[in-house]
């Protein structure tokens, strides 16, 4: 499920976990503020509206983008085309770890019409990976959020992470088997890499070479398109 990584693969991951981490200092928490929703039909349609909370840290908040480049605000956009009655809401900020996460996952769900999202795409882990947290805690952590999640009624994509190779092989084989384990214990979705297709590709992120540009965000939310789809199909 995950992908491979080997040889000199590893120096661009690597910098772009160097660069979040700094972003932890130098970029302002989110302000909380939402991603206007796109258009898709009139203002008397009675359709359902699904709402998606995109729980994360930088590359979920939209770091050096405008709001409407975020990855949130892309992803509406793209399912509003499709004809979907969507809102997916914002809830990513720079530099958050997996407890982090969780600890605002309660008032983050809140702020969601009826308290409850019809689905939580779980983007998180990065920060604790750059701080060398232990990935034991972080399995716990990430644990916690899809029980609070699952137990809310909640559908749940979890978007996997990968550990800097630095930190050695014995923690960068802990930390990337958190995802798929957990996922086969939950029984949700995996989508393995976020930044699959971007993170080494200098011509997508930004002028700092790590996050990604507004075009990067685009090849993301394409790629993981398949994977909400299917579990907006489950609902």
């Amino acid at each position: 499920m995950r992908p491979a990584m080997s040889g000199l693969r590893y120096l661009p991951v690597l910098l772009c976990w160097c660069f979040v981490l700094a972003a932890v200092t130098a970029a302002p928490a989110s302000d909380g503020k939402q991603p206007a929703p796109a258009g898709n039909g009139s203002a008397g349609s009675a359709a359902r509206v699904t709402y998606i909370l995109a729980l994360g840290d930088s590359l979920t908040a939209g770091y050096g983008l405008e709001s409407a480049d975020s990855f949130p605000a892309v992803l509406e956009k793209r399912l509003r085309g499709a004809g979907l009655s969507v809102r997916v809401i914002n809830a990513g900020v720079s530099g958050d770890t997996s407890a982090g996460g969780l600890a605002r996952l309660g008032w983050a769900m809140d702020a969601v019409p009826g308290g409850r999202p019809d689905l939580v795409i779980v983007a998180l882990g990065a920060n604790d990976a750059l701080r060398g947290l232990d990935p034991a805690m972080m399995r716990t952590n990430l644990a916690r959020i899809l029980e609070q999640c699952l137990d809310a009624g909640a559908r749940v994509l979890l978007a996997g992470m990968q550990a800097p190779r630095n930190m050695g092989t014995d923690y960068a084989a802990q930390f990337d088997a958190v995802y798929p384990e957990l996922a086969q214990q939950y029984d949700v979705p995996l989508y393995p890499f976020f930044l699959e297709g971007v993170a080494l590709d200098p011509a997508l992120n930004q002028p700092d070479g790590i996050h990604p540009d507004a075009q990067g965000v685009q090849v993301i939310v394409e790629k993981m398109l398949p994977h909400v789809l299917s579990a907006l199909r489950d609902l």
